[in-house]
């Protein structure tokens, strides 16, 4: 990691008021993008269609020469090819991602970054081997308190030079569900979701998924590499160090009823019964209630929730509400409360990174005769 003088070139800022998305924005968009809405009919999300989000450029790894180094505080450090990895006990998932600055485009004001909306996330199958029996081989030191690993992206953030890295307590390494993941929805990864191998933690927001992973390392003291001691923290001022972004937030999605306006995006339907449709996750705990508003929040509705599936516990869920349209413009909203109390805010909690924004979503909808 090293320190390179840029002046003011990609430092953080926030956007002046009324400031428009400026071209440093739109080129970060051009490169990532998000899961169209209306692919939530999907209970796994197509690999076209899942969102995605690269800090640099995709790197050009050779899968036959790719190696992956286990090293740090172990006994035994490991290097190993693809086939040594595909040679282990493999696991498929059911495991949605979503990047921790979804919805980061909504804020007032807003942080000058990659101008998510709402359509950072996406549900895919991952297919690979656990990581925690590949630690216990290489032997963790018992004075290890975290393991970092570290990706093939290499590039410059905020005026440091950086491979692409971030630290993840021991004891969520060594979860049973942590997995090095080669393959997505039963094919090999496409090179922009991390081929030829990343990681896949369940719960946690993409920042955590490391994608083109190259090194493992245990370590014996708190990773402070630039993705997690800079970027990926949850802060107002600029000079506090805030808190560090971990688990996913709840939040409930709609897909948008009717016909869309091509430049606004507004929806259009015809009167009578509608079938409200979309999904609901958190990393925190499991969802436990889904509420429709068809009137921007002053009334609510509770929604009919799919039966959470055991094998698949940090999926999304399916959810459903029966609304009668009548002619007129409505705004309809869904929010989501999961299994530790938590409901999706109806104000925006801002902080400067633009991280863990689950503000409830708005789809303004006219309805015609």
């Amino acid at each position: 990691m090293t320190d390179t003088t840029l002046g003011s070139l990609g430092r953080a800022r926030i956007a002046e008021p009324g400031e428009g998305i400026g071209l440093d924005e739109l080129a970060l968009a051009t490169r990532n993008h998000g899961m169209p809405l209306e692919a939530l009919r999907y209970d796994v999300t197509p690999p076209g269609l899942h969102y995605v989000l690269t800090h640099y450029d995709i790197p050009a790894v050779d899968p036959a020469t790719w190696r992956l180094e286990i090293t740090g505080a172990v006994r035994t450090p490991l290097r190993l090819g693809l086939e040594d990895l595909r040679s282990r006990p493999a696991v498929a998932s059911r495991v949605l991602l979503e990047c921790a600055g979804n919805g980061r485009a909504r804020y007032e004001p807003r942080p000058v970054s990659q101008p998510w909306l709402l359509e950072a996330v996406g549900t895919a199958e991952w297919t690979g081997t656990p990581l925690a029996p590949l630690l216990e081989e290489a032997g963790v030191s018992p004075a290890a308190v975290e393991v970092a690993f570290t990706g093939a992206d290499h590039g410059v953030e905020r005026g440091v030079e950086q491979d692409y890295a971030r630290g993840l307590p021991l004891a969520e390494a060594l979860r049973p569900d942590t997995l090095l993941v080669w393959a997505m929805n039963g094919a090999p990864l496409p090179p922009q979701h991390g081929a030829p191998l990343r990681l896949v933690v369940p719960g946690w927001y993409g920042m955590q998924q490391v994608k083109w992973l190259t090194r493992i390392e245990v370590l014996e003291q708190p990773f402070t590499g630039f993705q997690n001691a800079a970027a990926y923290r949850i802060k107002v001022a600029r000079d506090e160090d805030g808190e560090p972004v971990t688990r996913i937030r709840p939040r409930a999605l709609l897909q948008p009823p009717g016909w869309p306006d091509f430049m606004t995006r507004e929806r259009f339907l015809h009167a009578g019964d509608v079938v409200l449709t979309g999904r609901a996750w958190s990393g925190r705990g499991p969802v436990t209630r889904v509420e429709v508003s068809t009137d921007g929040g002053a009334t609510w509705t509770g929604a009919s929730l799919a039966p959470a599936d055991p094998a698949a516990p940090f999926a999304w869920r399916a959810w459903s509400s029966l609304w009668t349209a009548t002619p007129g413009r409505w705004e309809l909203v869904a929010r989501a409360t999961d299994g530790t109390g938590e409901t999706q805010p109806l104000e925006q909690e801002w902080n400067r990174q633009g991280m863990a924004n689950n503000l409830v979503q708005r789809v303004p909808v006219t309805v015609l005769d």
